[in-house]
Order: structure tokens, then sequence, then C-alpha cells
């Protein structure tokens, strides 16, 4: 599981998104603009670049880990300059990829909001985002097996199946959900 957090896309994301963010105010000396945002993107993409932080291969809609960092963040830190700018940026970059068009998704992801909350409470370190990332997933599953435990519920072991299998296995799950809502 954490080994799927190696590389630029993954597991240097959030510091990629944080990065970008710093850039942007540097730029600007500060919080920039929505104008000043929207010019910057479009030189961005323009270049050939990427937004980091925007679009997920799985989402289709603005991450809702992103939506709970974001509120958390109008909570407790609105008047921090990197969090306004992550805020501009929700605010301007995903119609600026939506007019592009090249986005599937133009809408965050986690990344793109959780490097400005690790950085406003001084953890500066980004070298260790991944970390702390990997080991709150880790005692998110954890917790999970605790819990299995706790219930009496057996083991889980994984296991090959096939495509074949999975699709069977789905459609005997729903013939019981069906009969199950009829009673």
């Amino acid at each position: 599981m954490l080994s799927g957090l190696a590389g630029p896309l993954h597991g240097l994301a959030n510091q990629e998104c944080l990065k970008f963010v710093l850039d942007v105010m540097e730029r600007f000396g500060g919080t920039p603009s929505e104008s000043q945002m929207e010019d910057y993107a479009w030189e961005v993409l323009e270049s050939g670049r990427v937004i980091p932080g925007y679009g997920h291969a799985v989402l289709r809609t603005t991450d809702p880990r992103f939506i709970a960092f974001h509120e958390f963040g109008w909570s407790h830190m609105a008047g921090d300059p990197v969090f306004r700018t992550v805020d501009v940026g929700y605010r301007v970059i995903p119609e600026v990829l939506r007019r592009q068009g090249k986005a599937a998704n133009p809408w965050p992801n986690v990344d793109a909001g959780s490097g400005a909350l690790l950085h406003h409470f001084g953890i500066t370190e980004q070298r260790f985002y991944t970390v702390l990332f990997s080991v709150s997933r880790a005692l998110g599953m954890a917790a999970q097996l605790v819990m299995s435990r706790a219930l009496g519920e057996p083991i889980v072991r994984p296991k090959s199946v096939t495509s074949a299998w999975v699709r069977q296995e789905v459609a005997r799950l729903e013939r019981e959900l069906e009969a199950i809502a009829m009673v």
C-alpha cells in the first residue's frame, strides 16, 4: 500500500502543490488576485506544465477531503496568506482548466490544500509530508482491523480473483440486495 505513494504524482503531490502555491506567492509578492492567478495558471499550462493538485484519476468532482481541509482552513487560518492563495486557486483554476479542455476533472484533489495546512501549523520539512500521509493511512487501516477483531469478523486475506469472478460476485450481491429490498 505505502509503496504506491512513490513518485512525483503520488508521494510528492502535496509537496508539489505547496511549492506551486509558494511560487505563486513569490511571483506576486503575496496572495495573488483572481486575475493574477488566472494569468499565471494559463502561463503554466501554455508552457506545457500541469497545475499540481487539480484532477483525480477517479473523482469527477471536488475531492471531499479537499473540501474538509478548505472548511477547516476558513475556520482556523483564514488570514494565512498561503491558505488564501489556495483559496484563490480553488476559485480560479478549475475554470481555467475547463476552458483549456484537456482536464477530464478540473477540480482540486486533497493535495491542493493539505500542504498549506501542514505549512501553517509549522511542519515545514516538506520531505516528511508523504510520511505523515502514510502514517495516517496506516492508522486508519489499523483502526479498521481492531474494530473487525472486536466485532468478531474473520481475518481477511487477499486472494487473486479474475474479472469474471468479480462481475459474478457483484451480480450475486445485487440479487441479494434486491431480494432484501422486496421484503
